[in-house]
């Protein structure tokens, strides 16, 4: 199952293509992402959040267009984002895109971005996507699909990644290591339309910006 997840960042045009909407089995809103939704003349199959970020005509709205709500408290442990995401897995996805995951408040986009190392999301093909971006998260082995010439950024997230071997980027690894906090991994380029990489121990926040 295809989910796509909306977070109450910025929503870049980009990220309304008809290409990340294509065979998408449930759509789900994190609060504020409904606007979003709502602008581009879409509706989510659910709400998630404390509903902080939606007046109560635009939630009455939604209702008379078969959205459902999930609510829950404002004083709560998990963000809306990260409710969203947990809900996504519950309900079957192997495949989530989360869109209006960055910009706005630091701390946010920052969360968000994290939100990738959940546990619960192993095993589970995730995408933040933020217009010609995309960012996953390779715990073992990963595959990254693209142009020849697209940039590639490797960024351990968990202390050192270890026992990297890359192949299909420029500047290459054999059982390398990037050390956590060091900016090696950064800018690397693609020299094949798919690339591979594998690592030994620790993850790797993989950054692939699009030449088009």
């Amino acid at each position: 199952m295809r989910a796509i997840v909306v977070v109450g960042g910025e929503m870049r045009d980009a990220d309304s293509n008809d290409a990340l909407w294509q065979q998408v089995d449930l759509i789900v809103a994190a609060d504020g992402g409904a606007q979003h939704l709502l602008r581009r003349g879409l509706v989510p199959h659910v709400v998630i959040g404390d509903m902080d970020s939606l007046t109560s005509a635009q939630r009455e709205h939604l209702r008379q267009l078969g959205c459902r709500f999930l609510s829950y408290p404002e004083r709560k442990d998990e963000t809306d984002a990260e409710l969203a995401l947990l809900y996504a897995v519950e309900q079957g996805a192997e495949e989530i895109i989360v869109l209006g995951a960055l910009g706005g408040r630091l701390d946010h986009t920052l969360a968000n971005v994290l939100l990738l190392a959940l546990p619960e999301l192993r095993g589970t093909h995730v995408r933040l996507v933020d217009g010609q971006q995309e960012m996953i998260l390779i715990r073992e082995q990963g595959t990254i699909q693209g142009e020849v010439g697209d940039t590639v950024s490797l960024l351990p997230i968990s202390g050192n990644a270890e026992g990297i071997t890359t192949r299909g980027l420029e500047y290459a690894l054999d059982n390398g290591t990037l050390v956590f906090g060091r900016t090696r991994g950064v800018s690397n380029v693609l020299t094949a339309p798919t690339a591979h990489i594998s690592v030994r121990k620790g993850a790797l926040l993989c950054v692939h910006s699009k030449s088009r």
